[in-house]
């Protein structure tokens, strides 16, 4: 099991800002794949922290691991 955070408009679009997710994908990118077709959202801009780190599509995933969906952030 993972722990996922979606921060910003993501947690607004799913309903919930953190989610316990029972399946552990291999990568970061499948767990991509399976969140937005879940929940029908685009995380193609998205930045991705794995244990507060900033990490790649490509990087693995483990049991226990929390992952963080961060979006775009624009200011002025």
């Amino acid at each position: 099991m993972i722990r996922l955070l979606f921060f910003a408009h993501l947690g607004e679009q799913i309903g919930e800002r953190e989610v316990m997710w029972p399946n552990v994908p291999e990568t970061v990118k499948q767990l991509k794949d399976e969140v937005e077709e879940r929940y029908g959202i685009s995380l193609g801009r998205v930045m991705t922290a794995v244990n507060e780190e900033y990490v790649r599509d490509e990087a693995p995933l483990h049991a226990g691991d929390t992952v963080a969906f961060i979006p775009p952030v624009s200011g002025g």
